[in-house]
């Protein structure tokens, strides 16, 4: 089901599936929450799905220029309170992990678990800052549609751009007419966002992680040594995945999540690494 919200003069768009447990799937940078559709038609069998669409992206709103991580967090929590939710389960890819993280920190009351799928808890380093100023000034100089086309590939492992080749044309497609400046702020509140590894440790809830073993955004031993931190860590590696493992592993990530969730039910053992 199609629902929307307003909230602080925001229109946002999110959809509604399933029944049981509450799970808000939250998409990345450059997406929306249609790069979760292989997922949704799996878990909505066993689990409620709240998948929303954040400002800047899909048929939210524009984002506002000076966003934050807690302000698209603060967002999450308006879409549970106009369901009555008190708890529920984040997943969040890229972003959408920065996102969960400051959810985590900002309302830890509300959430019975969380994850991290190909996403990290430690603040941009200088050269990654660095490289997302260069990406802002390729968006202004350049637009939406060439910056799309020339970083979605890069997010693939090297075999998935040949064996995913249509899945990527598919998401150069669908996104090349994004918002140019929605893409430029959201860089710009990833590079202020915060080293938030302390959540990780305050944490008392299950949280998982989903690391590509190939991805080139965030590399392998960079993803492992955040798993260590939480209290109780689910601990999955995606062997043939980059960055897109939902897309480029859709079968494994499902199986991955679904034994998260089911974890998570009384009775069930908590911690896997």
């Amino acid at each position: 089901m199609d629902k929307s919200i307003r909230h602080d003069s925001l229109t946002i768009f999110y959809r509604d599936e399933g029944s049981g447990a509450v799970v808000v799937l939250i998409h990345g940078f450059a997406e929306d929450g249609a790069i979760w559709d292989q997922q949704t038609g799996h878990l909505k069998k066993n689990y409620r799905l709240l998948i929303p669409d954040l400002p800047g992206s899909g048929r939210s709103s524009a984002l506002p220029a000076e966003t934050t991580m807690d302000k698209l967090a603060e967002i999450i929590k308006a879409i549970l309170d106009a369901e009555g939710i008190g708890q529920a389960i984040l997943i969040g890819h890229s972003m959408g992990g920065y996102v969960t993280l400051a959810f985590a920190s900002n309302y830890p009351g509300r959430l019975t678990a969380w994850g991290l799928f190909h996403s990290t808890a430690y603040a941009d380093t200088e050269e990654k800052k660095a490289a997302r100023q260069k990406g802002i000034a390729f968006i202004r100089n350049n637009g939406s549609a060439p910056f799309i086309k020339q970083s979605i590939p890069n997010l693939f492992a090297e075999r998935s751009r040949t064996t995913h080749a249509a899945t990527i044309a598919d998401l150069i497609s669908r996104y090349g007419e994004f918002d140019p400046d929605s893409l430029i702020y959201y860089y710009r509140a990833m590079i202020g966002r915060p080293d938030r590894t302390d959540t990780l440790k305050k944490t008392r809830v299950p949280v998982l992680f989903i690391i590509g073993q190939q991805d080139p955004t965030i590399p392998l031993p960079l993803s492992l040594q955040q798993t260590h931190l939480p209290e109780q860590a689910h601990v999955h590696i995606l062997a043939n995945a980059g960055h897109m493992g939902m897309l480029e592993e859709p079968s494994a990530s499902n199986a991955i999540l679904e034994k998260f969730l089911g974890s998570l039910q009384p009775g069930q053992e908590t911690v896997s690494r």
